[in-house]
Parts: structure tokens; C-alpha cells; sequence
């Protein structure tokens, strides 16, 4: 994987995302954030703390549920200075892509950033157990699909870190390497959970 930072923001851009119905669900954003640590770009992927109430442990994209007044781009940027101390500039908004409905209630609007050269992180310790940046080329793989008896649509799987990432992260970084690294219009918004993350 070889893509430049220009054609990978044109990608994004030129993508139509579907947005989903939010009533009577809570609405949340999560922030893909590319950046460069010297010559290779990539993003930031966290896992979560043991502590947290919700979903703990679990691998992540920064983000969080939209406070009043907040669209997904505020409710992404404060997220990602909440949860890894990254103060990015409104500026550095790319575009967005599908919302996914998660099983537990929430509509999650996935927002890209660039940001070029990799600011320091300073990882919130209460949500956040550890930070991977993780290279682009590392995100150019297949997904793997298994099928459930408890849903009729396969459950998404990413190798990534060493283990596999679940939706909803996995559907969105596996729509992510679709539309931002390779300019395809690929759905996601069928990609099963594992019934672990339904609740």
C-alpha cells in the first residue's frame, strides 16, 4: 500500500456517506486520524480500559457519544483531545463515512482527519489502556467473515495488533481501507457483531 496523503483525502471526499436515522438512539462519532510518523501514514487504534463500564478492554477508534449541540466533527475532535490529548484544528476534517447502527443502541458516524506529522499523544489513562498507530499498509488486508445462528449477516473480523478487531471497529476500518486507500464505494452497514458486543 502506497498511497499519498492528497489521494487518499480525494478518496474520502469523493465518497457519499449514508447517514442513518438517530431517534430514539444515542448518537456517537469516532475520529480516523491520519497522520505521518516520518515517512509512513496511518491511524490511531485504541483498546480500551478495564475499567470502563461499557465495552471494556475492547479495541476502539477515539470517540464517544455527541453532547448536546455537538455534530459528529465536534463530538470526534473533543474525543480524541479527551481520550489522547490530540488538540486537532477543525481544518484537519476530511469527511465522513456510513453511519453504523451497533446492536447496543448507538448510531456511530465515523469522521476522517489529516493531520500530517504525528503530534505527541497523551493518553487519558481512565479510558484508555494503550494507543497503536497503525501503518496503512497494515490496514490493506482482508477481512475475515463467520456466520452466526443468531444473525442472518456474517460477523466481520480484522487481523490487526496481533489479534482481531470486531465491528463495530472492524466495519468501519475495513469501509475506511475500502474508500480511502483503494476509491471503493464499499457497504458495510450489514457487517454483523459478535453477540459478545450486542449488549
Amino acid at each position: 500500500m502506497n498511497i499519498g496523503l492528497d489521494a487518499l483525502v480525494a478518496n474520502v471526499r469523493a465518497f457519499r456517506p449514508t447517514a442513518l436515522p438517530t431517534e430514539g438512539l444515542r448518537h456517537a462519532a469516532v475520529a480516523l486520524v491520519v497522520n505521518r510518523t516520518g515517512s509512513t501514514l496511518g491511524i490511531w487504534l485504541t483498546r480500551r480500559a478495564s475499567r470502563l463500564r461499557a465495552h471494556p478492554g475492547q479495541f476502539a477508534l477515539p470517540g464517544g457519544r455527541l453532547d448536546p449541540g455537538e455534530n459528529a466533527v465536534d463530538a470526534a475532535l473533543r474525543e480524541l483531545g479527551e481520550e489522547l490529548g490530540v488538540v486537532a484544528p477543525q481544518n484537519s476534517y476530511v469527511g465522513t463515512l456510513d453511519d453504523y447502527a451497533t446492536r447496543s443502541g448507538y448510531v456511530i458516524t465515523p469522521v476522517v482527519f489529516a493531520l500530517g506529522d504525528a503530534p505527541p499523544l497523551a493518553p487519558n489513562r481512565d479510558e484508555v489502556a494503550e494507543v497503536y498507530t497503525i501503518p496503512l499498509a497494515d490496514l490493506d488486508v482482508e477481512p475475515r467473515y463467520l456466520r452466526i445462528p443468531e444473525s442472518e449477516h456474517p460477523v466481520i473480523q480484522v487481523p490487526l495488533v496481533g489479534s482481531l478487531i470486531h465491528a463495530p471497529t472492524a466495519a468501519v476500518l475495513h469501509q475506511f481501507r475500502e474508500v480511502a486507500l483503494h476509491g471503493r464505494a464499499t457497504q458495510v452497514a450489514h457487517l454483523e457483531q459478535p453477540v459478545w458486543a450486542w449488549r
